[in-house]
């Protein structure tokens, strides 16, 4: 029989490699559970991973990287802040929802007049959104002690019936035939997040979440804020005793991951998508978790991470219209990454000994 041992101290080599081991189990896992579904694993996986960047049409997928995985960093960004304090944010997908409905609003509301203020009034309105939707959590865990994992995470749904009451009633295009969804902002220039280099996939979206990384990176290495929020998260009685507050710190981190996921919430709406529609959420807000802890909660981490989950959404997309495997295979093949992670970890703080029995 076997049993885990707490190890005196985490093993460092290990947590440092274990975001690479996870990758890797995954590759063999997912290969496995493709050839289960009667497809070449090698194919498959060269499908996933290669594709993409050196395929036939690799100029056209190469810049969906940026799009895809711009709103992966900007909210795992955000919720990393919070996971390292020990402040659980599992609703930024009704964050991100919200921050697109506020800000397709603020646009939409003075259609069709043209101005070069309606698109800063859209990112400040999306990041409001996002923000109010996570104060919630923040205000109820604060005032009553309520735990924010089970109200962030009740107020996704929620999220997701004001985003169809919207589609279907005050954002709903009265143009479009009587089909649900929002007026196409790709086609409204003063609310059109568009790309900034012609053919390159960067928009606004993406510079905002090269800010976030620089502003992640220097509040956790530079500022007194960072340092409360990496003590908070190891050392919660010496956290106290150095003066932090705690309802200030709570109100911070899961305002600031609000804020990021409405911001990427708006950014989508007014850019790939276009649209808010009833179907706009794709579950960038769950898979942002992903990367987060993929990027070991470290800001250049969770861009390299981001980056990563971008590659396989889309080499899922091309693997899924190329192999024919299903969609759920691919959401299986992202989810093992975050299984065999957390897998890795126990490892860093456990080791596996031989269970010795006892003498009757």
């Amino acid at each position: 029989m076997l049993r885990l041992e707490k190890r005196a101290q985490p093993d460092r080599r290990l947590a440092l490699a274990s975001p690479v081991l996870a990758v890797l189990a995954t590759i063999v896992a997912g290969g496995l559970l493709f050839a289960f579904l009667g497809k070449n694993p090698f194919i498959a996986i060269g499908t996933i991973f290669w594709e993409p960047l050196f395929g036939e049409f690799a100029f056209y997928y190469r810049p969906q990287l940026l799009v895809k995985g711009a709103p992966l960093i900007l909210i795992a960004i955000g919720l990393s802040l919070g996971f390292r304090a020990g402040i659980w944010n599992i609703g930024a997908e009704g964050q991100y929802i919200m921050g697109a409905l506020f800000g397709a609003g603020a646009g939409l509301a003075f259609y069709p007049a043209e101005s070069p203020l309606i698109f800063p009034l859209m990112i400040v309105a999306g990041a409001f959104g996002g923000f109010l939707w996570a104060m919630i959590p923040a205000i109820l865990k604060v005032r009553f002690g309520t735990n924010e994992i089970l109200v962030s995470l009740m107020l996704v749904y929620v999220a997701e019936q004001f985003l169809a009451s919207m589609s279907l009633g005050l954002l709903k295009n009265p143009e479009g035939f009587g089909f649900p969804g929002s007026r196409n902002l790709q086609q409204y220039a003063s609310a059109h997040n568009a790309e900034i280099i012609a053919g390159t996939g960067m928009h606004w979206g993406v510079v905002f979440a090269f800010i976030a990384v620089i502003f992640a990176y220097a509040l956790l290495n530079r500022h007194m804020l960072g340092f409360h929020i990496r003590l908070t998260g190891e050392a919660p009685r010496a956290a106290r005793f150095a003066g932090v507050n705690p309802p200030r710190l709570i109100l911070f981190c899961l305002g600031t991951s609000g804020a990021l996921a409405g911001l990427a919430g708006m950014f989508e709406a007014s850019g790939p998508a276009g649209v808010v529609s009833i179907d706009f959420n794709v579950g960038y807000g769950f898979t942002a978790i992903i990367v987060a802890f993929l990027g070991r909660l470290h800001p250049i981490g969770i861009l390299l991470a981001g980056f990563l989950m971008a590659l396989t959404y889309i080499g899922g997309e091309i693997a899924q219209s190329n192999l024919g495997l299903p969609a759920a295979a691919i959401q299986v093949f992202q989810g093992m990454l975050l299984f065999f992670l957390l897998a890795a970890d126990l490892l860093t703080n456990f080791r596996i000994r031989r269970a010795v029995p006892e003498a009757a």
